[in-house]
């Protein structure tokens, strides 16, 4: 499949319910994309600031400093110790990584790449890229023969769900039964909710409980965008089998594929201090905590959403339905066609917006579950 040969961009059909949630007379409240709104954490800039001379092209394998910081962030924050510098790799960003993955790992016509039921986008889009088959399905029983790629995706976008260790373990195993690789997205993984990730760390594909110490085959991905609201530094990195991990900087070399030194300094701040990532989850705490009882008020059902920056939710009726109607209270959202073909009445609300509009839009959700409904929408039922 050649680039040009892409669908059109998904976001650009939001564009009319956007011009409409603007008309608000109190304007728009935009939670369709999880892009964060709070300012990147002081000790991140100062890091960044302090590293603009960067006169000498970096190199593609990262900093001595930036890989040792992520191999210790792993053990302190994922329980996963023992990595050394040929266990990871910092990239830019983690969506080029995901849309690139395929390529790097020299997939094709006739293999299968494996993604959730309601993923990302991108990781279809990475298996079409390279006129390899996408197949959803969350049952390692289901994958087929002639996987070479499955991406697991815990907490999930844009469902929050998690992935325990009994899960991940089944992954592994099934995908080591087919000869894949096993990549796990988990940029989300320091915002737990509910029971039991409101008291113990989101599991890691890498943790020993899962792999019993052999990383064979499989990769974690993660992304400081959500935890350090570094989006824009485009700040990422993967860990995992070092023999998958030599073959990835191998090909990224010839690409081209180099984070800016400055940014690995940022990293190196962000990864080193917890302060600010706790601080940045307790704002989302609050958010969520007023969003989601006015969600339900409004007439939806929460569906998942144990863990990560969204709500995933359903009134039972076609997402674009549910979209409209929330654009004439000013609230813009992300409709579950996005994520595939197996949520049509599902919406996604993001947490990444300020205090003040999202309390604008509980009031605003409050105010319209005591507005009499135009339309007949029955009792919801389960995606």
């Amino acid at each position: 499949m050649a680039v040009a040969d892409l669908a059109d961009y998904p976001w650009d059909a939001v564009a009319p319910y956007a011009q409409k949630a603007r008309s608000h007379p109190d304007g728009i409240v935009d939670l369709s994309i999880g892009s964060p709104v709070d300012p990147t954490p002081a000790v991140v800039a100062d890091a960044l600031r302090a590293a603009t001379d960067a006169h000498a092209y970096p190199q593609t394998v990262g900093t001595a400093s930036l890989r040792a910081a992520i191999a210790e962030w792993y053990d302190r924050r994922r329980g996963v110790a023992g990595l050394t510098p040929d266990n990871v790799l910092p990239t830019v960003g983690s969506k080029e990584l995901v849309a690139l993955l395929p390529l790097l790992l020299g997939l094709g016509p006739g293999d299968i790449v494996v993604h959730p039921r309601a993923a990302y986008p991108t990781y279809e889009v990475g298996a079409r890229l390279v006129g390899a088959t996408p197949v959803a399905s969350d049952d390692p029983a289901e994958w087929p023969e002639g996987t070479r790629l499955v991406w697991v995706n815990s907490p999930g976008n844009p469902d929050g769900r998690v992935l325990d260790v009994d899960a991940l373990r089944a992954a592994v195993a099934r995908a080591r039964e087919l000869g894949a690789v096993l990549a796990s997205d988990e940029c989300y993984a320091e915002l737990g909710w509910d029971a039991p990730w409101d008291r113990e760390p989101v599991p890691s594909v890498l943790d020993p409980r899962v792999t019993a110490g052999d990383l064979r085959g499989i990769l974690s991905v993660y992304s400081l965008s959500k935890q350090s609201n570094l989006a824009g530094y485009r700040a990422a990195f993967l860990a995992g089998d070092p023999s998958v991990v030599a073959r990835l900087l191998t090909a990224r070399k010839h690409l081209g594929l180099m984070l800016p030194l400055p940014v690995q300094a940022a990293m190196v701040a962000a990864l080193t201090d917890d302060v600010h990532v706790a601080a940045q989850k307790e704002l989302y705490r609050r958010r969520r905590e007023t969003l989601r009882p006015a969600v339900e008020a409004a007439g939806f059902r929460i569906d998942a959403s144990e863990a990560g920056l969204y709500l995933w939710a359903t009134e039972g009726r076609d997402a674009w339905e549910s979209i409209d109607r929330l654009a004439d209270l000013g609230i813009l959202a992300g409709p579950g066609h996005f994520y595939g073909v197996h949520f049509p009445q599902h919406i996604r609300l993001s947490l990444t917006a300020t205090d003040d509009r999202i309390a604008a839009a509980a009031e605003r959700l409050r105010a319209s579950a005591s507005t009499p409904r135009s339309d007949n929408v029955g009792t919801v039922a389960p995606g």
